[in-house]
């Protein structure tokens, strides 16, 4: 298969590529961020798309965020996400983005290079793949609405339940004080905090978060 490779670790990205040319699919592009992603996605129309949840620009979930774009673009896209991280709702997004295949493998739980390229072409063939740990996690709590949150998002959270300002967010996490209050406000409407308690609603979330 040709392959769109997206992983933001340089030292994981090359061995990707030397795993999957190894077993004889061609890597059209290795890339390091959700922009590069999309861009190379475009212009080479791969077989399937391989991304990391993580990346860069704001490190949160742009990785898929950028998948699900691809996807309703091109529904009949397959997209394996391999992560270290569980994001229940961008999973539940990407899964009704587009009728091919889906996967998302837990870094950390697969066994070996043979095993992934495997799974890899399941999920090209046009299966779905969800690592056991994934659903297991994501049934744990199945009402908790945290698990709606992105990780960069319950950081976001964890801050402001320290009473930190938007600004003092943004030094912590290194990132832009417009970045801190788009988080906020995607905090907000996963929660489902009403916008007519403007007022309340970093309290609300922040209760939230400690009920959590």
């Amino acid at each position: 298969m040709r392959v769109v490779l997206a992983e933001d670790s340089g030292l994981l990205r090359e061995s990707l590529v030397n795993l999957l040319t190894y077993f004889e699919h061609q890597v059209v592009a290795a890339v390091a961020t959700a922009g590069e992603l999309r861009s190379a996605t475009s212009t080479f129309r791969p077989d399937i798309v391989v991304t990391d949840v993580r990346m860069p620009p704001d490190h949160t979930d742009d990785g898929l965020r950028a998948a699900i774009a691809l996807r309703r673009d091109r529904p009949s896209l397959p997209v394996l996400v391999l992560s270290q991280y569980v994001d229940g709702a961008a999973l539940s997004e990407l899964l009704r983005s587009g009728d091919a295949g889906t996967g998302y493998l837990l870094k950390d739980r697969v066994a070996n290079g043979a095993q992934f390229v495997a799974t890899m072409r399941e999920v090209g063939g046009g299966e779905t793949v969800i690592d056991p740990e994934v659903v297991r996690r994501l049934l744990t709590h199945p009402a908790d609405p945290l698990l709606r949150l992105s990780p960069r998002e319950l950081e976001v959270l964890a801050l402001m339940a320290e009473g930190r300002s938007n600004a003092a967010i943004g030094r912590d996490l290194v990132i832009s004080e417009v970045t801190v209050s788009k988080h906020i406000g995607s905090i907000f409407t996963k929660l489902d905090l009403p916008a007519d308690e403007i007022s309340h609603r970093r309290v609300l979330a922040v209760l939230s978060y400690l009920r959590g």
